[in-house]
């Protein structure tokens, strides 16, 4: 499995990206292995502002469904238009073409509360 070091990481299994006060969020590829065939994502939020822990959506695969938790606070600003038509591009490319929403980060500081790829690993145990 894949836990890239320029990312940071929830206990919930999401990822986050920050690129200045924009940030990208997804599932990690440990999460996505757990869930299996990803087949649909309901990501009702975009222009809410939603603190960290808060579940900004869902994510539906043949063997469950399950909510989707900010790592951060964040206006959502956008959803991935591509996993409308291929939710499965989760599965295979979690960390790049596979993010869920972009986020306007709202507090900062929240991302000094998320784990690193060390700490994640420790936490997955893989």
């Amino acid at each position: 499995m894949n836990f890239p070091s320029n990312l940071k990481y929830s206990e919930d299994h999401e990822w986050i990206m920050v690129d200045n006060d924009i940030a990208y969020i997804g599932i990690t590829d440990f999460a996505q292995n757990e869930l299996g065939d990803i087949v649909y994502f309901d990501v009702n939020t975009i222009g809410e502002t939603l603190a960290a822990g808060k579940i900004f959506g869902t994510v539906e695969a043949v063997k469950a469904v399950s909510d989707l938790f900010m790592p951060a606070s964040g206006e959502i600003i956008e959803k991935n238009p591509l996993l409308d038509s291929n939710p499965e591009t989760v599965n295979k490319d979690p960390y790049v073409n596979g993010w869920i929403i972009k986020i306007k980060l709202t507090q900062k500081d929240d991302l000094n509360k998320l784990l690193s790829s060390e700490d994640y690993v420790k936490l997955v145990q893989v």
